[in-house]
């Protein structure tokens, strides 16, 4: 274990399963104390007896992040818990592509909510947590989505840019208590869930549309989350939106 972030207190929503399994375990590796927080509880317990046993501290904690309520509840939980929160990243997201014919109200309806208003209502929490500890950074998982066009992926592309709006907008409000707003813009990321989803002429395009020549790994956006959770490395860097995507941005091919 490392000590960037001893002696703080983190909470990752989306925790238990693939970008943000691995970057809970950063920052527990990193000697943050983490709540991991998670639709099904079962699955952020798993985590966070992995975490003990690598000598870390951890909280399992299951929500439906859309709900206000409910999520409030379970950042107050943590901060009870821990003493407070200096580490928020709202990560946790639901996606379906389709073509813009096919998309329901259904895939509208659970996109918003995990995509955007769960970041409202995290952020909302994040602050009550953190203004008692003199601020605190929130990191926001976006993606090179919001400035790229993808097809079949209206809808997402037109949430992870409102992550990014929102990221600028709550960075300006929030800077006079000291919390740092950021987002990561990962490109295609080599989890379970993206192999599943993308068939083998579109992942190899998406390999071979990468300056560096594959895709990204978790453990890349992990890496970018800690250096903005960091005070040491970012405390001067806020309503950013971190690209972390091997060139394709700035790649025409």
């Amino acid at each position: 274990m490392s000590n960037e972030l001893h002696g703080r207190v983190a909470l990752i929503t989306g925790a238990s399963r693939g970008l943000g399994r691995d970057i809970a375990k950063r920052l527990a590796d990193a000697g943050a104390a983490v709540a991991l927080l998670d639709r099904k509880a079962h699955w952020s317990a798993e985590l966070a007896e992995e975490i003990a046993q690598a000598g870390g501290r951890a909280l399992p904690l299951g929500c439906d992040v859309s709900d206000r309520a409910a999520l409030h509840a379970a950042f107050a939980e943590a901060a009870e818990a821990f003493g407070g929160l200096d580490v928020v990243v709202n990560n946790a997201m639901w996606t379906r592509y389709a073509p813009i014919p096919e998309i329901d109200q259904e895939t509208v309806d659970r996109m918003l909510g995990v995509g955007i208003a769960a970041i409202v209502w995290g952020t909302q929490a994040a602050v009550a947590a953190m203004r008692p500890r003199g601020g605190g950074a929130i990191v926001n998982i976006a993606s090179v989505s919001a400035k790229l066009g993808l097809p079949n992926a209206m809808v997402y592309c037109g949430v992870k840019a409102a992550v990014e709006g929102m990221t600028r907008s709550s960075a300006i409000e929030l800077a006079p208590f000291n919390i740092r707003v950021n987002a990561v813009a990962p490109s295609t990321v080599a989890t379970e869930g993206v192999r599943a989803m993308l068939d083998d002429a579109t992942f190899e395009a998406r390999v071979a549309s990468t300056p560096l020549g594959r895709l990204g790994e978790t453990a890349d956006i992990a890496e970018a989350v800690l250096f903005l959770a960091d005070p040491k490395r970012s405390g001067f860097v806020t309503g950013q939106s971190l690209l972390v995507d091997g060139g394709i941005s700035i790649a025409l091919r």
